[in-house]
């Protein structure tokens, strides 16, 4: 079972900046593509970016596209996103997620991101956006 934990979370005012973190203790994320969502409240689960497996490609929602980075830090098992000018309706539990292999995400493969590309999840980390 691989087993993601998201960290990072917090509360933030508006303009502000987060940097959240996906990582796993069982295995390596290198052979996986890693994807970010935002569930808020009221509304379904919105894919934001996502990175390939080998960090050549990333992709963003167009909510976030020029605000958020998605990145990948191997010697640290971790993927990273970065959120910048937070706004309200950025709040939500965020989630990372995963897939085995190339395709997810690489320069083969065409958005939007969609939850029923990903198998492995995180319990998600709560980010408020207020004034």
């Amino acid at each position: 079972q691989l087993t993601l934990v998201e960290s990072g979370g917090g509360s933030v005012q508006p303009g502000g900046s987060l940097k959240l973190s996906c990582t796993t203790s069982r295995f390596t994320l290198e052979g996986y593509a890693i994807g970010w969502f935002r569930q808020a409240p009221g509304k379904e689960r919105e894919g934001g970016a996502c990175i390939s497996m080998n960090g050549v490609t990333t992709e963003y929602a167009e909510s976030v596209k020029g605000r958020f980075t998605v990145a990948r830090d191997d010697a640290k098992n971790t993927v990273v996103l970065e959120m910048n000018s937070l706004n309200a309706e950025d709040t939500g539990v965020y989630l990372c997620a995963a897939d085995y292999g190339y395709y997810t995400c690489s320069e083969y493969w065409t958005g939007p991101i969609r939850t029923d590309d990903f198998n492995w999840w995180g319990q998600g980390t709560q980010v408020a956006v207020s004034s």
